[in-house]
């Protein structure tokens, strides 16, 4: 493989259809302004290099980048790209990542609206992540020690794991289907409306109204906190280690708490069985 160290590049597509090729120590910024350094590319290891142009890495395969830096200003880093692994970066350009496939990300930070949208397989660990709509349309996440914040997370996924995740997000998992989430935090307004084949197994869960008109709710010893309107119109059996402000109009199923300050009963056709065991 051609190596290239201790260079500045500014010129557009500056290492356009690279093939086979090691980048150390290089710089992407220039009074040139060009964009897209490395599209169409493959077999690309990426190391200790600085991003500041835009769109450097779109329909590229076999991806490795470590231990770089993309600025605020380089927007749209990564698309239409596969078999992708990044470590120890950060990625701070809005729309950072999209429609990708089969991607790793191990210690990286993430500051970065619209992050994620319809990429298909990505394992992520021990990240943290600022982003607005992040995740949208994605599916086969796996995700641990991952910590995120920001509005709008994880819409319409599928097929998804997280384990050991902080979450501090409202309106997150709308729409999702076919999702497990363990041992994790999840802070935030009106969590998982309208999801489908959703768990949360030893959960604590933060904020107002969350899970209505959930199908196939499942929750496994997991706490509420300052949950209020829980389970409306939801399909639901869930075991609750703690006491809750109230519950609404579950639609089937049944809910196990020690306790609810409310339980309101004033819908048609809502069965949903509420156990008091404290």
């Amino acid at each position: 493989m051609q190596t290239i160290e201790n260079k500045t590049f500014d010129e557009e597509r500056a290492l356009y259809g690279a093939n086979g090729l090691i980048v150390k120590n290089c710089r992407f910024d220039g009074p040139a302004d060009g964009e897209s350094a490395f599209k169409e590319g493959h077999d690309l290891s990426v190391h200790s290099c600085f991003f500041n142009l835009r769109y450097p890495f779109w329909h590229d395969d076999k991806l490795k980048i470590a231990d770089s830096e993309m600025t605020g200003l380089c927007r749209a880093a990564l698309w239409y790209s596969k078999n992708i692994e990044i470590t120890g970066t950060k990625l701070h350009g809005i729309k950072a990542l999209r429609e990708c496939g089969l991607v790793r990300m191990q210690g990286c930070d993430i500051l970065s609206p619209e992050f994620g949208w319809s990429v298909q397989g990505i394992e992520m660990e021990d990240c943290t992540a600022e982003s607005e709509y992040f995740m949208m349309r994605s599916d086969h996440l796996t995700f641990q020690k991952v910590r995120m914040k920001g509005k709008y997370s994880f819409q319409y996924i599928s097929d998804s794991v997280f384990e050991d995740c902080a979450f501090d997000t409202k309106d997150a998992f709308w729409h999702a289907k076919n999702i497990t989430v363990k041992n994790s935090v999840v802070k935030g307004e009106y969590l998982a409306w309208y999801s489908e084949n959703i768990t949360f197994e030893s959960c604590k869960i933060i904020g107002t109204q969350p899970l209505c008109y959930c199908k196939n709710l499942r929750l496994i010893n997991c706490e509420m906190i300052d949950t209020d309107l829980c389970f409306e119109k939801s399909q639901v059996e869930a075991t609750i280690t703690t006491p809750v402000i109230s519950i609404k109009n579950p639609l089937s199923g049944h809910i196990y708490v020690p306790s609810a300050g409310e339980i309101i009963r004033d819908g048609q056709n809502v069965r949903g069985e509420i156990i008091l065991k404290g």
